[in-house]
């Protein structure tokens, strides 16, 4: 345990150095012109080590996040120790305080709050005009495609992107360690209600808190980054919870709407969850199955009071119910080359070229396709299902909207992960799947967000030398008895059965512990060595029951 959080720290350090030489800087920040990061910026040789510790760092966190995992992890089918919760806490936060010094990483949206709070202040409506309405808007380090863009941000953020400017009198770089406090919050919300959602549906708090908040891309992509995100999902998450906790009082479930409601007014996209929220406070206070008559009066109740809510936020910043409208035209345009609609238009649009067809239509079509798709799915999730299901329907809600989009940021995960985390991942190939997911988008985020000033001409280098890098500490990685559980254990829980022609015996195919094969006599049907969903999840905590609590 403490070589994991030594480990982490170290790596969180390194992130921390390779930022001040190829992090997103603006032109107006002061840390441009500080003596010892110039040459880490103008000089081959400081991008170059830049780039390679920001890539070590973000590798070495990945291996202390998954050392941190084993130290924990069950042993002989045994559940998580005792106190995991609280070492997990302290092991992410001992991470993340270096993450509050860092020059911007992975992304450089944060100084698009930046322009955008200025448009605010300046009396301008940042949902119908971009920054580039602005005096000297370049300053202040924004990506030109905001310029002429709309904002895709909630009112209520507009409050905070307004209040940290006027605050700090348009300094750059304190209004961004203030946005970068302002997310650290989301991240407590998220921190506080994972295990509780966790245990609340009988999985244990300490191994979903390791999995949703201890993993480098949560880190990395809620501080470093200071995506707004991290608000949005840490609202979320404390409405989702005092809804299904709503039989304790009447009011906890208002106070639900109320959180969620905020979350939305972080980023609209919560509003898929508002349904099932609905949904998890009619079924608090029901006895047995909840009747469709008060399942339409709890829908009304939450649609009334949110409505009430973004009807009073609309008066005051007198943007009125328009932002809604704008909110629901506006998306990202383009595609990414790992989501699913992406990779079936590459296939479609270069068939359809290499046949001598036009192939402009693809990507509307599929991504209009993609939308109805995800809005069917989310309303038969909404009808159809039994109510110790909710959170579980809730959770393949968000993920279809998520998924059924062209394009899915490295970010977008870490809104699904929490919920997933605390609904339960196996501890097979699914967690399997959350560990190679997180190291892929570590991969592609130290190589595709690196800040090269164009005078070097060194971009491609960098990219080469990152991605280089990567491959080598994957390599590394795999090849540790630490880690190396990640890909020589645990893929089946269920042992693989077959039978050979002519033989009465029942072979089964171990690949949970070790690679092993078992023959069966004619009498058994199963193998004694068959792992329960119960272990899986949580040592010896059932998967679902509210009345279950699993050890801290």
């Amino acid at each position: 345990m403490p070589r994991a959080v030594i480990q982490g720290l170290l790596g969180s350090l390194l992130v921390l150095f390779g930022s001040f030489g190829v992090g997103w800087l603006a032109n107006g920040s002061e840390i441009s012109r500080w003596s010892w990061v110039i040459p880490l910026r103008t000089e081959f040789w400081g991008v170059t080590i830049s780039t390679v510790a920001l890539t070590l760092g973000c590798w070495v966190m990945f291996h202390a996040w998954i050392l941190l995992g084993r130290a924990l992890r069950e042993s002989e089918r045994a559940s998580w120790p005792i106190g995991s919760l609280r070492l997990v806490n302290i092991a992410t936060a001992v991470w993340s305080i270096p993450h509050l010094f860092c020059v911007p990483i992975f992304s450089r949206d944060v100084y698009a709050y930046l322009n955008q709070g200025r448009l605010v202040l300046a009396g301008g409506d940042p949902y119908q005009e971009g920054v580039s309405q602005l005096e000297n808007w370049f300053h202040f380090g924004t990506d030109p495609m905001w310029a002429q863009s709309e904002t895709p941000y909630g009112p209520m953020f507009l409050w905070i992107e307004a209040a940290v400017m006027w605050v700090t009198n348009n300094h750059v770089d304190t209004a961004v360690l203030l946005f970068r406090l302002a997310c650290v919050g989301g991240v407590l919300l998220i921190m506080i209600y994972v295990p509780k959602l966790a245990e609340h549906c009988g999985v244990h708090g300490g191994r979903a808190q390791w999995l949703a908040c201890a993993n480098p891309l949560f880190i990395i992509s809620f501080i470093s980054s200071a995506h707004n995100d991290a608000l949005m999902m840490g609202f979320a998450l404390a409405g989702i919870y005092v809804a299904a906790t709503a039989d304790k009082h009447w009011s906890r479930g208002a106070g639900a709407i109320v959180l969620v409601t905020v979350s939305i007014g972080m980023k609209i996209i919560s509003m898929v969850l508002l349904p099932f929220v609905a949904l998890l406070w009619a079924a608090a206070r029901a006895e047995g199955e909840t009747s469709w008559l008060r399942k339409f009066t709890y829908w009304g109740l939450t649609a009334g009071l949110t409505g009430l809510i973004l009807l009073a936020v609309g008066w005051v910043n007198g943007y009125g119910f328009r932002w809604l409208m704008v909110l629901a035209g506006t998306g990202d345009t383009g595609k990414s080359f790992w989501s699913p609609l992406g990779i079936v238009d590459d296939t479609l649009s270069n068939t359809l070229q290499a046949l001598g067809q036009e192939a402009d239509w693809t990507l509307d079509v599929l991504r209009v396709i993609g939308r109805l798709t995800s809005v069917l799915i989310v309303v038969l999730l909404m009808f159809v299902g039994r109510d110790r299901h909710i959170l579980h329907r809730m959770t393949w809600a968000f993920a279809a909207l998520v998924v059924l989009s062209p394009i899915i940021h490295p970010w977008y995960l870490l809104w699904l992960l929490p919920l997933f985390a605390a609904i339960g991942v196996r501890n097979d190939w699914q967690t399997k799947w959350v560990i190679f997911t997180v190291g892929f988008f570590i991969c592609y985020g130290a190589q595709d967000q690196l800040a090269v000033g164009e005078f070097l001409d060194l971009d491609e280098d960098m990219l080469r030398l990152s991605l280089t890098t990567s491959v080598a500490c994957m390599v590394l990685i795999a090849v540790l008895p630490s880690a190396r559980w990640v890909w020589t254990q645990g893929w089946f829980a269920t042992p693989l059965y077959f039978r050979i022609p002519g033989l009465r015996r029942t072979y089964a195919v171990h690949t949970y512990d070790r690679l092993q094969v078992e023959t069966l006599e004619a009498d058994r049907k199963t193998s004694t060595g068959v792992h329960t969903a119960e272990q899986l999840h949580t040592g010896e905590v059932p998967i679902t029951g509210n009345q279950h609590r699993a050890p801290r």
